[in-house]
């Protein structure tokens, strides 16, 4: 085993620092007395009271939840399927367009993206809100989850499926039984970084954003403008604690299932 050397050391310890550094100062500052966010004036949780207490950012946080939720869920059941087909089925007509639009949300600006939404909206004459957010976040969010799929399908061994074909099972039985339960840990990293991309979009969701339909981060930006207060720190603070508690869940929950393939194979060898 390579040992790290001096050089790496620094390298990894000015990285770290320059990511993570702005959050723990924001973390502390969240608990500080003083409304003036760069003035310490001793520990307090009183903003974490007045930010529950704060209507219009309660409402923009229970509206991004609902949007997050609804994105990542239809976003990994298109994508996956998207993945599915690119991965199992070579040649159909179209294919390359279909790959092609399939993956242009990776790399078009959120500009051109949030503006071209807007335009259809209009277009096709549907009320910007919640619905209009959902559908744009689905648009760039499933290209992502169809990444993590496709790396997990490249890698499967299809004589699985070709034996429960074999004993009679039908497409939809292997793919339910057997493909989705091997193929799990990837959708739910799908679902994870779509539910995050949703959580943290701005630019995207002020194009397609109504009057009542006000996003946490859009809220927080305004908000921004007119000085940071104490009550986005705590909120900030939130959000890092829960992002944080589901990068932990979900390196578990992968740990867990890799554990668990390990043992199936060593009983299978045994067998």
């Amino acid at each position: 085993m390579r040992r790290l050397s001096g050089f790496n050391v620094v390298s990894l310890t000015l990285g770290f620092t320059f990511l993570y550094l702005p959050m723990v100062i924001l973390v502390i500052y969240s608990f500080n007395e003083s409304k003036l966010v760069t003035v310490w004036a001793g520990f307090s949780t009183k903003w974490y009271g007045e930010l529950m207490r704060n209507e219009a950012f309660l409402d923009a946080a229970l509206v991004t939840l609902k949007v997050a939720v609804m994105t990542s869920t239809l976003a990994t059941i298109l994508g996956t399927c998207a993945a599915y087909v690119l991965v199992r089925i070579h040649r159909f007509p179209g294919r390359t367009l279909f790959a092609g639009m399939t993956y242009a949300p990776l790399v078009m600006p959120d500009v051109i993206l949030g503006l071209s939404l807007l335009l259809l909206f209009i277009g096709i004459g549907l009320d910007r809100g919640v619905l209009t957010i959902v559908l744009a976040h689905t648009t760039f969010a499933m290209c992502y989850v169809s990444v993590v799929v496709t790396s997990r399908l490249v890698a499967f061994d299809e004589s699985l499926e070709e034996a429960a074909l074999d004993l009679g099972a039908t497409q939809w039985e292997t793919f339910r039984l057997i493909t989705l339960p091997i193929i799990a840990p990837a959708v739910i990293s799908g679902w994870l970084l779509s539910f995050t991309l949703s959580l943290d979009d701005l630019v995207i969701a002020s194009f397609t954003a109504g009057p009542s339909s006000t996003t946490l981060p859009m809220k927080i930006f305004s908000a921004v403008r007119l000085g940071v207060s104490p009550e986005i720190n705590a909120l900030s603070t939130i959000m890092i604690a829960l992002v944080t508690v589901g990068v932990i869940t979900a390196s578990l929950m992968s740990k867990s299932a890799a554990i668990r393939k390990a043992k199936d194979e060593k009983a299978a060898a045994r067998a």
